[in-house]
This record gives C-alpha cells, sequence and structure tokens, in this order.
C-alpha cells in the first residue's frame, strides 16, 4: 500500500528529529517501517523531545596511551570468559577510580551479537546503573541504532574502554586508560565481533594506537589490531564514529553519524549479516 501524505511528512519528521537532516545517498532510508512503529519501539507517544545535552568536564587532550612508553600497562588478563572477566576486574586494584565509582559497569547487549561497540567510560548515570550508555548519550545511542536494525537486546554487545566513572565526568587520564585497556582488549577477544565500532576519540585512539583524532578516523573503516597474547589473531573491521555525548553538543554532526551508520549497515551486508533480514 501507498503512504499518504501526511504518514510520509510524519517519517519525514521522524528522520529529522534523528539526526538525518540532509539527502546524503540515492536510495531511501536504512528501513522501511512506519512512524507509528517508529514512536512506538522508542517509547514516545508522539514526535520525540529534545534531549539536553550533559555537562561534560573536559581536561587537557591526551595522546593515546599505547603511544606513551612512560605509563606502565598491567599484563593481558588470562580470565577464560566474559564472566570469569568480569569477576577478574572486580578484584582489581590497579585503577583509583575504582575507589570513586560507586559501581563497576561492565557491558550490556548480546555477547553473541556480531557487532561489539566500545565507548570512553561510564557517566553518572551509568555509574549508578551499573550499565553504560543508559544516560542520555544512550538514548541517542539506542535511537541511532534502530532505523538500521539494531539494538543491544539482539545484534549489538556495548562496553567502554574504562570500567568506572571518572570524577565530574572528566575526561580519563592517560595512566587510567592504561589501566584498563589490557581488560577491554581481552573483552574484545573474548567476544569476538566481526565488527568493532569505536565511539568517540578516545575509544579510537587508544584501541586504533594513533594520536589521530576521530574528526580524522570518523568514516573510514579501519583495522583493530589485536595486541599479542591477547588470544586473537586475526584483526577485525573497525568503523570509528562520533560518541553520542558529542553529538548532543554538537547536533550538525548528526549528518555525518547518519552516514556512518549507513557504512556500517552497508558492511554488514557484504557479510551477510543484514540486520533487516534477521
Amino acid at each position: 500500500m501507498i503512504p499518504n501524505s501526511q504518514q510520509l511528512l510524519a517519517d519525514l519528521e521522524w528522520q529529522v528529529a534523528a539526526g538525518a537532516d540532509e539527502a546524503i545517498g540515492e536510495e531511501p532510508g536504512l528501513a522501511k517501517w512506519s512512524s507509528e512503529t517508529k514512536v512506538k519501539n522508542l517509547g514516545f507517544s508522539e514526535a520525540p523531545a529534545p534531549i539536553i545535552a550533559p555537562t561534560i568536564v573536559r581536561a587537557a587532550p591526551q595522546i593515546s596511551p599505547s603511544q606513551n612508553p612512560e605509563i606502565p600497562r598491567p599484563p593481558l588478563p588470562s580470565s577464560a570468559s566474559i564472566t570469569a572477566l568480569r569477576e577478574e576486574l572486580l578484584r582489581f586494584d590497579g585503577c583509583a577510580l575504582k575507589h570513586t565509582a560507586m559501581n563497576l559497569v561492565f557491558a550490556d547487549g548480546n555477547p553473541a551479537a556480531p557487532i561489539m561497540m566500545v565507548g570512553e567510560a561510564p557517566g553518572e548515570d551509568e555509574d549508578r546503573q551499573g550499565l553504560p550508555f543508559v544516560g542520555v548519550s544512550g538514548q541517542l545511542l539506542d535511537r541511532m541504532l534502530i532505523p538500521a536494525g539494531l539494538s543491544r537486546q539482539t545484534n549489538v554487545y556495548i562496553s567502554n574502554i574504562l570500567f568506572w566513572r571518572p570524577p565530574g565526568n572528566r575526561s580519563p587520564t592517560d595512566a587510567e586508560i592504561a589501566a584498563c585497556l589490557p581488560f577491554c582488549e581481552r573483552h574484545i577477544a573474548l567476544v569476538k565481533p566481526k565488527i568493532l565500532v569505536l565511539l568517540g576519540g578516545v575509544a579510537a585512539k587508544s584501541l586504533l594506537r594513533t594520536k589521530d583524532g576521530i574528526t580524522r578516523l570518523r568514516g573510514r573503516w579501519q583495522q583493530y589490531v589485536p595486541p599479542p597474547g591477547s588470544g586473537l589473531s586475526e584483526p577485525i573491521d573497525c568503523l570509528p564514529i562520533y560518541h553520542p555525548a558529542y553529538l548532543l553538543r554538537q547536533p550538525g554532526s548528526k549528518r555525518q553519524a547518519w552516514n556512518d551508520m549507513l557504512l556500517l549497515v552497508k558492511r554488514l551486508k557484504e557479510l551477510g549479516l543484514d540486520p533487516a533480514k534477521a
């Protein structure tokens, strides 16, 4: 059935609310589903209300800890399972953030998913609930995933470089990243995702071992090369994208984020993992 003009207008309004405010491809949207379904899946009775960006305290820019030989790194964990790795983190005392945070924030989503997303660090809401991306940034991330047929309930697994919240939501230090990075690398090895999506500059610089910022890295496929002893021998396709918190502060960049989601869906289809057919 051909949709009427009112439904088409509602669909366009939803796309704008999700950040797709400019045509960037020759084909129509990522998914063919009605605005009624969209609103229902997003939990809104009407058009989504604007999200207010959280206040984030930024420290001086830091280079990737993997580029700084002066910062010692703990050895790679030897945990044989995701559950064992979480237990090892609960016993770990090598990161001072553990003593100021309320909870360990380990992961959320489906550990058997083909996509693993890695962010920077937990915020206030994440620290309180013990789950990553549950605050306003996480709400935006979920809204970015839905049009692509993705969700943390089915085909996405989410974690962070740091497993404890930095006080005041400040940027993590090199030493804090270096303390947590081996656990993140082992986490990736245990999940064995088909695709890594790196949310923001800290995750991208740390795991790709580069000094390049996210504006240079985003929108281009990279390869995550696992360190020796991590348990992985083959590189993983990796897509750096803007962190949702950045998009809340810079909504004009949502067009680029939408384009990145198109790249992600295209690669999934190439791998025979089209989420629309899952």
